[in-house]
């Protein structure tokens, strides 16, 4: 990824929490974060990655904020009005740490039966 494009990623990143914190004040979202944020190589798109804490409902929560997108994106755009033309953007959920939570399992599990086989 060009430094442009990460330029973008990032200041979409930081303004993206802003008005998930300031503007959007939905209890019915609970803790999200946002991940990552990656544009295209032409900058028409960008996907949001979004981490949240409830393993509840997170599938809702996701269609909740694709939902909402359109003013999202018009918060963002009038924050980003260096841009000439707005990436258009989409959430999707984040499972990295569900990931890191099963293979730490597994490792226990692994762990736990070598101990039995010593003992």
């Amino acid at each position: 990824m060009s430094t442009r494009l990460q330029k973008i990623a990032e200041f979409m990143k930081e303004e993206l929490s802003l008005i998930l914190l300031y503007k959007i004040q939905d209890p019915a979202l609970g803790m999200l974060t946002i991940t990552s944020v990656k544009v295209t190589p032409d900058a028409k798109n960008a996907k949001i990655y979004i981490s949240i804490f409830e393993k509840e409902g997170r599938d809702a929560k996701i269609e909740k904020l694709n939902s909402i997108k359109g003013y999202i994106k018009g918060q963002l755009s009038s924050r980003m009005n260096h841009l000439r033309k707005m990436p258009d953007i989409d959430f999707y959920l984040d499972d990295t740490l569900d990931y890191v939570e099963k293979m730490e399992s597994l490792f226990k599990k692994i762990h736990e039966d070598d101990n039995k086989e010593i003992d």
